[in-house]
């Protein structure tokens, strides 16, 4: 099949019209192998029982008139969004009425799910945040796997500030990139180094080590002309490079521990997720490897934006950010409440793939924990308000969380989401009383 680049225009009258999405456009795949099923089936067992925790982050908010559940507790009613996840009631809670109180929500939603900043809160900068949840977790846990943490997303690198492309921040508030290409990530994680891949991996983290050596220096040198201010943010700086310095130090330790042995033959790794017409295979793939990470503890901590904020699709690329801004219009939230609805189909594909795999003498949920939802809500006008956020958490019965129920919050009067996070953190080991703005726990 002849390759045709994306941008391939006709020209003629001096004006330049795009053609059509055709499949000689696709990048060495046809367009009906990209469109067909997943043919991917979980594996039997583990290769180890791990604590392990996911977050998944839908934007734009959801409809939330067809996303509460009627009732609270144990005898509560799904609503007809949740209701695809019937089968997994007894392993998740439905969280509503909770919120960031610093958030001034907005487009920054995924900026703020993990760290529930105030980005405003530094003066004299536009934009401040903090560490996000998943680090503070993978500091104890990511020493055990390869990978301490993976991001992923449906746009690579970190995007800009109030528009993250990354859930994840590090200890100094800085975004870490997050990566979109199902094929990257499979590399990265399942394909085996050649000697020359090897050696060259070496030079390259010897040379870092010398660049990073070389800023250390020299910035010994700079602190003390400074006043206490910039001092501190030298400091701050500091911080990101000595995470750089261990973050390479690491790679060097596992370039000689194979990596898991994984076939690729049933993911497709070449699914886009710009495309709207793979937006469900590129969920899936990506869901796919994400329960392969796992299931090989090639890492324990994952977060994965499905779509930036002010973007996204629907699974018939529908435009997700549009329909955020319904305005209270029926038929705008009917169509917002179809996205929503594809969206808890895919969470419902995950949460069965480790239901059907044996861990130890239980399944993988019961050692995974699986945050979803999102960090903006687009409420009854479409107004995009940090408060009342759509939120479930699913699978972690061996950490001690019950489920089964509907915990239901006031809007005027309820915790911090942060107490949310501060929970999941002593399930995950983290015995800490406080997390960013949290106020105590919350018992699941």
């Amino acid at each position: 099949m002849q390759k045709l680049p994306r941008r391939t225009m006709l020209r003629g009258l001096g004006t330049a019209l795009s053609l059509p999405f055709l499949d000689a456009m696709l990048t060495g795949v046809s367009r009906s192998a990209t469109a067909a099923d997943s043919k991917f089936q979980p594996l039997p067992k583990s290769s180890g029982v791990h604590p392990r925790i996911i977050y998944c982050y839908i934007p734009n908010g959801v409809n939330i008139l067809e996303w509460m559940p009627t009732g609270s507790g144990n005898d509560y009613q799904l609503s007809p969004t949740l209701a695809v996840l019937e089968e997994h009631r007894s392993d998740m809670t439905v969280l509503t009425g909770l919120g960031h109180p610093a958030s001034k929500g907005g487009h920054s939603g995924a900026d703020t799910w993990l760290t529930g900043a105030d980005l405003s809160s530094v003066p004299g900068s536009d934009y401040s945040n903090t560490v996000s949840v998943d680090q503070i977790v993978a500091a104890k846990h990511g020493s055990a796997t390869r990978i301490s943490s993976l991001q992923l997303s449906d746009s690579s690198g970190t995007g800009s500030a109030g528009h993250s492309h990354t859930l994840s921040f590090n200890m100094s508030g800085i975004p870490i990139p997050a990566e979109n290409s199902p094929r990257r990530v499979f590399e990265r994680l399942f394909v085996p180094e050649s000697a020359r891949d090897r050696a060259e991996a070496l030079r390259r983290y010897a040379e870092k080590k010398s660049i990073l050596d070389s800023v250390n220096q020299q910035a010994k040198t700079l602190r003390t002309e400074l006043n206490a201010a910039d001092q501190q943010k030298l400091d701050q700086y500091l911080t990101s490079v000595r995470e750089t310095e261990l973050r390479v130090e690491k790679l060097e330790s596992w370039i000689d521990v194979p990596k898991p042995e994984i076939e690729s033959k049933d993911l497709q790794l070449n699914s886009l997720p710009g495309n709207a017409h793979d937006r469900p295979m590129w969920i899936d793939v990506m869901m796919e490897l994400c329960y392969l990470a796992f299931l090989t503890d090639t890492t324990r901590v994952i977060t994965f934006e499905w779509s930036r904020e002010a973007g996204g699709f629907g699974g018939g690329g529908e435009n997700h950010h549009e329909f955020s801004h319904h305005g209270g219009d029926a038929d705008m939230l009917k169509k917002l409440a179809t996205i929503d609805r594809f969206h808890v189909s895919r969470l419902n594909r995950f949460l069965s793939f480790l239901k059907q795999t044996s861990d130890g003498d239980t399944q993988m949920l019961d050692h995974t924990m699986v945050v979803f939802g999102s960090g903006m809500n687009s409420g009854r006008g479409g107004d995009h308000s940090p408060d009342n956020l759509p939120l479930l958490v699913a699978g972690g019965r061996s950490f001690g969380l019950k489920h089964g129920h509907h915990l239901a919050f006031t809007e005027e009067n309820h915790p911090p989401l942060n107490n949310l996070h501060l929970s999941l953190m002593n399930a995950m080991g983290l015995e800490g009383t406080r997390f960013a703005d949290s106020t105590g726990t919350i018992a699941i």
